[in-house]
């Protein structure tokens, strides 16, 4: 069963990869840009002090390392402060130190969940964020337009690269039947529903052979079945509404792996959370959503809505399953999300 699983996987996953080489190209067509403030800066002149938070797990991490070391070596620059994760700590202590000890830039090299904590600590300062992407997703790294193959460019940027200021958004999260709660900074996508369900059960030995594919099985396993409980939404504190969903999506941008531009008209720094609502009951209801985010047609899907806010706030009567930047969050009964302006100064190519 298991083999029949992963078989039908690789072949659903194949059939995706068609559509998402014909999603790069579109890509590449529709967004020379990824941002609508102001054009990127340079970095103030003179040597910076540069702290890196290395997940050591990851399989470049020892290469990320030393080409860090090697260019601010070559720069004339002090040594880079290194600080490593751990399994109980993924940044949080590590960044807070990089800050302390008055790193100019700090460089996360890992997953997105070691970007998304490094940023949680540098927004609100002068400090960059570098990005050195070693995960699966690396979704930040796509929507500021890196070249998340090219480790050598990737570091290059970090460190010498131009700078601009873009959004973060915050999630917070109360469950009524537990009482817990808890907050999130986020940079791309944060969800609540099935996306989070995806997250929380995608089969990690297919992750490791084919990397972000994987989620697509897991996906198909979830596909079935009605639509969830009944929700209440309000958008920037207004009047809430029911509705009946499978997800509700958050967007701060939307570019996600395999050149799926998924809300073209979302970008990193417009202020904007750009709220995705979707509420499929058939397999054409899922036909039709995945052909409008294919093909970016202009057409309404009943299944899928979209909205503009700068904050939202999601009710349910049972607790529902959250994620921030493909990071499981847990379940929660109260949810609210709001987008911060211009808070992250994040290094970039141009």
């Amino acid at each position: 069963m298991r083999n029949w699983i992963v078989g039908g996987s690789i072949a659903a996953a194949g059939a995706f990869a068609v559509t998402s080489w014909w999603g790069v190209r579109r890509l590449r067509e529709q967004h020379s840009r990824s941002a609508v403030g102001e054009p990127a800066q340079s970095p103030p002149p003179g040597p910076q002090q540069v702290a890196v938070v290395l997940n050591p797990i990851k399989a470049r991490a020892a290469e990320a390392e030393m080409l860090i070391e090697a260019a601010c070596r070559g720069a004339g620059w002090p040594k880079p402060m290194v600080f490593e994760t751990l399994v109980d700590d993924p940044g949080h202590s590590m960044a807070r130190q990089a800050l302390e000890a008055g790193a100019d830039v700090v460089i996360p090299c890992g997953g997105d969940g070691t970007v998304r904590v490094v940023a949680e600590a540098l927004a609100g300062t002068d400090v960059a964020l570098g990005l050195v992407p070693l995960g699966t997703g690396n979704l930040l790294a796509r929507n500021l337009d890196l070249d998340v193959s090219n480790l050598s460019q990737c570091v290059h940027t970090a460190l010498f690269g131009r700078q601009r200021r873009i959004d973060t958004a915050r999630m917070e999260l109360k469950n009524r039947v537990t009482g817990e709660t808890s907050e999130h900074t986020f940079l791309v996508i944060a969800g609540m529903g099935m996306d989070a369900e995806i997250l929380s059960d995608t089969n990690e030995d297919l992750k490791r052979a084919v990397g972000w594919i994987a989620y697509t099985e897991a996906g198909i396993r979830h596909m079935p079945g009605r639509r969830r409980k009944r929700v209440e939404i309000s958008l920037n504190d207004g009047e809430f509404q029911t509705r009946r969903v499978r997800s509700v999506l958050f967007a701060n941008c939307g570019k996600l792996p395999g050149g799926v531009d998924f809300i073209p008209e979302a970008y990193v720094d417009d202020g904007v959370l750009d709220i995705v609502v979707m509420s499929p009951r058939t397999l054409i209801g899922w036909i039709a959503m995945y052909l409008k985010v294919t093909f970016q047609h202009n057409r309404p899907v009943p299944a899928m809505s979209f909205y503009g806010a700068q904050n939202v706030r999601i009710r349910s009567a049972e607790p529902v399953e959250t994620q921030a930047d493909g990071d499981p969050t847990g379940p929660a009964t109260d949810i609210r999300v709001e987008v911060n302006p211009l808070s992250l100064l994040a290094r970039v190519a141009h």
